[in-house]
Formats: structure tokens, C-alpha cells, sequence
């Protein structure tokens, strides 16, 4: 073999080499880029969906509701948007902890997406609120929210507990409740509406919403500064003891003198104060200045009990009984003359922190009344592992007594019951002769109302 020959074998091997190398490394980066890719796909995934839910991620929902809006405009069509936001659902949170709270979110996410269908993705928009479009008005958005609600009510299954939900959930529709850009944020101010009066409804958006909004917000702003400002006052309301017309305790009524609007009903803004963090600050003023008042009233010779409302709120501190009983020794009052007022709703929540507080008011001597009794829905079982010495009928029955057949079977099922369980039953919402005899005849051991008194200043 001559030299050139070996050259070009060797070249020829070379060659091979090289192309080797190459087809090696093309394959390799195929595969490194087909990996990439696939890596890019995931995270283009995750960001565009919930990671507890599976749901849309705000950002691809904004992409959808853009695509649904030019279909509309395409079409001179309608869509809705619902926002939705489910009650209450901190109690859960506080009461059995996170891991039972994402797993009945899991399970909200599958019934909105059942509502929805297939063709419009059920959006997470934060939290506990979630939105969904739909294609066509304002029947067709309302119809949507009716089938939201059912299958929120239907019961939710965990430790041994189940219960159903309810939702406040408001309705914007395009073109006709504004621009693509304010779309989302004005069914969100809708839900909020709905959430401000009591929840468990739905609405459609109205621009009259944003100045209400407004005007709420100016009063929170207010309310904030209102107990360092000395704006506020207790006003009492008698109970008479139904036999001897004598006064056994004063209820206990915040009231606000606002400088600019008069005096501002607590049902505005109690409310408020819960939902923005204020109540913690005011329940501890209310509870010192009842016990401060009570005192002066022992000094001057009155021996009642003077009665304070405690609030769910309230009720899921860890330390209120421990602050009621610091303000007992401060003014040298017994515990059993101080009555705490829980509404029955509260009263039934069985969680953990309430259960809690309730072991600490029957140790500490508290007397506990149930509130509103009658309008939930307590049972027997329930009523008597409380630390209730007296139970309170709602006024909605004592106001149609006379008139009402079914108000009066309620109300003396009630004092019937109350008796059976050693509790005491107060009526309230008395307001006329008719109703007081008819109390006294069934049974009723204290009445309230304006028969007797309106509510009035502690002097």
C-alpha cells in the first residue's frame, strides 16, 4: 500500500469519527431540547393552573376571558362572568386546620367545574374566591348561580363531619356592565355586595356598588379611630322578671356617635369591625365598660346582672374568658353576674376553639344565654353539653304571637323545652299587654322589649 492509500484511509477513518461525534452529539441535543421543552411545558402548565386546585391560574383566565370577549364582539353577543366566594369558610380553617380545609377546596373545585362545563375552566382567583364565564346574559348567569349554590349546600364529608356550604357570588355581563378590563373587578365588587349582606345570594354589578364601596371604606376609616376617640357608648335594655316586674339584669347595646353621621347602628357597623380586625379592641372595651357600669350599679345598691353579646369572633379567642374574668376582679363583680350572649348560630359551630370556650365559661361560673334561639338549628344533644342557663326566643316569633298560630307553638315548644333542660327563657321584642300575658301564661321567666323600656343610657 502506498503512501497515498494510507493517507486516505487514515482520512476516511477521520471522517467517520467525526461524523460519529456529530450524529452523537445532534442526538444529544435533540433529546436535551426535547427535554427542555417538555420541562417548559410543565412549568407553562403550573403557572397557568392552581397547584391545590388544578383550577386556572388568574393569568390564563385573563387570556380566556380576552378570547370570550372578542367572540362576543364578533358575534354581537353576551357573556357573564361569576365571581364567587364561599361564606364563612374560616371557621373551618380555624376549627380543623389546613390539611381538611384544601380537601374540601379539592372538592369545591370539582362541583364549580361540574357547573361550569367542559367548555369554560373554573378560574382560582385567590383564596376562597373563584370565577367562571358564560356564554349569554343575564338569565343564563342567574341560572348558572342557581347550580353553583345546590351543589354547595350539599353536604361536604370530613371527621366524621358534614355540612354544606353556602356562597356569595356576584354577576357581571359584558358589554352591558362595562369594558373587558373592568369586567372581573365589578362581578368581584358585585360578590362583596352580596358578602356585606349576609352572603348565601347572588347579584348582578351596579355602578351605584363602587360609590357604596367607597362609603364603606370612609366608615372603616373611621371606625378605626372611633374608640380612641371616645365615640362610643353602651346603652342598657332592662329584663323583667315576668311574675314580680322587677329588673333582673340590663342588657348591654353598643352604640356609635359618629361626628358627621349621628348615631350609627351597630347591624352596619359590627359587621365591619369583624371583618376588618377592629372587633378584638371594641369586644374589650364593651366588656370593661359593662363590668365598670355594672360595679357603679352594685355601689348604689342595684344587684342584677348586666349582660354583654359575644360574638363568633369573640368566641374564637383564645384568651376572652380570661379577659372577662380580669375585668370581674378589677370592678369586684361575681362571675355569675355577668350574662354572656351567644347567638344560637354561634353557639352550634362545635369547632374546636368554641368548644374551648365554652369548657372556660362554665369553669369560670360565667351565665351563659343562648341568643336568637329558634332561628337555627340546635338540638337537644347539643343544647345540653352547653354551659346555657337560659335561652333567649327570638323576637321574630314574640312579634306575630298574637296573630301567628305557628308562632305560638314554636314559642311555647321552646320555653316547654327550656324547662325540661332547667334553662331559663327570656323573650324579647315585647312590645305590647297582648303579648306579655301570653308569655306569662306559657311559662316565660324574664321579658325584654319596648313594653318596658327602650334601650337606655346606664344613667
Amino acid at each position: 500500500m502506498n503512501t497515498w492509500q494510507i493517507y486516505s484511509a487514515i482520512s476516511s477513518v477521520l471522517l467517520l469519527l467525526l461524523l460519529g461525534l456529530y450524529v452523537t452529539e445532534r442526538r444529544r441535543h435533540l433529546g436535551f431540547s426535547a427535554e427542555l421543552e417538555g420541562e417548559l411545558k410543565q412549568v407553562s402548565s403550573r403557572l397557568d393552573h392552581d397547584e391545590l386546585t388544578g383550577l386556572l391560574a388568574p393569568g390564563a383566565f385573563d387570556t380566556l376571558l380576552d378570547q370570550a370577549v372578542q367572540q362576543a364582539n364578533h358575534s354581537g353577543g353576551s357573556i357573564c362572568v361569576l365571581c364567587i366566594a364561599l361564606d364563612n369558610f374560616g371557621l373551618i380553617s380555624d376549627g380543623f386546620g389546613r390539611a381538611i380545609s384544601d380537601r374540601i377546596l379539592r372538592e369545591v373545585a370539582g362541583r364549580l367545574n361540574a357547573c361550569a362545563g367542559a367548555q369554560s375552566p373554573v378560574c382560582r382567583v385567590a383564596g376562597t374566591e373563584f370565577a367562571f364565564i358564560v356564554n349569554g346574559g343575564l338569565a343564563i348567569g342567574r341560572l348558572a348561580s342557581e347550580r353553583v349554590k345546590v351543589e354547595m349546600i350539599k353536604p361536604f364529608e370530613w371527621l366524621m363531619t358534614s355540612t354544606g356550604l353556602t356562597c356569595s357570588i356576584g354577576l357581571a355581563i359584558y358589554p352591558e356592565n362595562g369594558r373587558r378590563e373592568r369586567l372581573l373587578d365589578n362581578a368581584a365588587m358585585a360578590m362583596r355586595n352580596v358578602k356585606l349582606n349576609g352572603g348565601d345570594a347572588f347579584c348582578q354589578f351596579d355602578a351605584k356598588m363602587g360609590v357604596e364601596l367607597r362609603q364603606q371604606a370612609a366608615l372603616v376609616n373611621d371606625l378605626r379611630s372611633a374608640l380612641e376617640k371616645g365615640q362610643f357608648e353602651l346603652f342598657f335594655q332592662p329584663k323583667i322578671d315576668a311574675l314580680s316586674l322587677q329588673v333582673t339584669a340590663a342588657e348591654a347595646l353598643l352604640r356609635w356617635h359618629h361626628p358627621e353621621r349621628g348615631l350609627v347602628s351597630p347591624v352596619i357597623f359590627i359587621p365591619l369591625a369583624e371583618k376588618y380586625g377592629l372587633m378584638g379592641s371594641i369586644g374589650n372595651w364593651v366588656i370593661d365598660e359593662a363590668c365598670r357600669t355594672a360595679a357603679h350599679w352594685k355601689e348604689s345598691g342595684l344587684r342584677m346582672r348586666v349582660a354583654v353579646n359575644i360574638s363568633g369572633y369573640q368566641m374564637r379567642e383564645d384568651d376572652l374568658v380570661e379577659r372577662i374574668e380580669a375585668a370581674l376582679r378589677r370592678y369586684e363583680l361575681r362571675p355569675e353576674r355577668f350574662t354572656c350572649e351567644i347567638t344560637e348560630s354561634v353557639a352550634m359551630e362545635n369547632t374546636t376553639v368554641t368548644r374551648l370556650t365554652f369548657d372556660k365559661m362554665r369553669k369560670a361560673g360565667f351565665h351563659v344565654s343562648i341568643d336568637d334561639f329558634g332561628t337555627g338549628y340546635s338540638s337537644l344533644a347539643a343544647l345540653r353539653r352547653l354551659p346555657a342557663a337560659e335561652l333567649k326566643i327570638d323576637r321574630a316569633f314574640v312579634v306575630d304571637l298574637l296573630e301567628s298560630k305557628d308562632a305560638r307553638l314554636i314559642a311555647s315548644s321552646i320555653i316547654n323545652m327550656a324547662k325540661a333542660l332547667n334553662l331559663r327563657v327570656v323573650a324579647e321584642g315585647v312590645e305590647t299587654t297582648g303579648q306579655r300575658d301570653l308569655l306569662v301564661k306559657m311559662g316565660c321567666d324574664e321579658l325584654q322589649g319596648f313594653l318596658f323600656s327602650l334601650p337606655v343610657t346606664a344613667q
